[in-house]
Formats: structure tokens, sequence, C-alpha cells
């Protein structure tokens, strides 16, 4: 394996934020995630977020509500980096993550762009993406470890092997403060 993994329970500090009430809906979110590659490694781009955490992952975003995910996933891709993707391979592996205290339900698919063509140009409309870069795939870990166990682990796992077909991953994240959350890898 190129580095390690978090481990399957993980303590994340930052901004805190209040538990939600239990009269609130569950938030679900599907996201589609690109892993991009080129002969100068992997297209990860870097995230500022609330709170000026800033963070680095493989390109992509929330599917639109009605839009088809690959639909979705080139949208999101051509916004943050300037790509078009014409061709997809995957998923290669899909994440499930569930924060009952923070009321959401998260599900990504993760796919291969097979067939790409552009140059690199940032122009995210919600102004989150602030770089992006094809990083040698011996670097890419050091770059995506202060993100999320279910950023992390899945993709650096599926370097390291690369896997044939498709995996599965959940996690459970358990907390209401952001400060004291508790994340397990089922």
């Amino acid at each position: 394996m190129l580095c390690r993994a978090t481990e399957s329970e993980w303590h994340r500090t930052g901004p805190e934020h209040g538990p939600v009430g239990h009269n609130e809906q569950v938030r679900e979110w599907l996201v589609g995630s690109a892993l991009i590659e080129s002969p100068e490694g992997i297209l990860l781009v870097q995230n500022r977020r609330r709170g000026g955490i800033v963070d680095w992952s493989p390109p992509g975003g929330v599917i639109d509500e009605g839009e088809e995910l690959l639909t979705g996933l080139a949208r999101e891709v051509e916004e943050e980096t300037g790509l078009v993707v014409t061709e997809w391979h995957g998923p290669l592996y899909e994440i499930d993550a569930t924060a009952p205290g923070l009321g959401w339900h998260l599900r990504v698919e993760v796919w291969s762009a097979a067939a790409f063509s552009g140059e690199l140009a940032i122009g995210d409309p919600d102004g989150i993406v602030v770089d992006a870069r094809f990083v040698p795939v011996e670097e890419c870990c050091g770059l995506v470890q202060s993100n999320h166990p279910w950023v992390v682990e899945p993709l650096v796992e599926y370097l390291g092997r690369r896997w044939k077909g498709s995996r599965r991953f959940g996690y459970q994240v358990n907390g209401e403060r952001l400060a004291e959350l508790v994340v397990t890898r089922l």
C-alpha cells in the first residue's frame, strides 16, 4: 500500500455545530467523484471549506435532484477543473456514510475517467475549489490525509490495489458536534 490509511475510528476537530433536532428530516446526498489519471498522476482539487478548513480530494460533488449521476459528475468535473470527461468506467467503489446525530446520509459513487480533454482551469461556481493539479500517486496520500476517512481510506486502498469491479465502503459517524465526531468503518 502507498501509505497507511486512517484508523477505523477517527476523531476530527473543527468548528462546532449544534445537534440536529428530533423533528428534522435526515438530509440525503448523492455525490459523484472522479478518479482522473494522467502520466503526471491523479487529479486532486483543493477545497476551502466553511471555517477556512482546506483539504484535497478527487473532483466531484453533489448530484442535483433529477440529474443522472454521470451527467452531474461530468458537470462537476468541468466546473471544478475545466476538463471535459467523455467516457467513464466504473463505479470503482461506492461509499455509504451515515451521521444520525448530525442528520445526514451520504452516498458516493467514484468513477474512473476513461477519456477526457481540456486544460486545467478552476471555475467552481460554489467557490469551494481553489486549486487543481495532477499529483504523483505516491504523493496523493499525504495531500488527502486531512480529509474525512470516507474520502481517504477508499482512495488510498484503491490506489494501492487497483482492484477490478466495484467495492463498497460503509461508515457510521457518531456524535452531534464536529469537534466530537467518531467515525467507524463498517
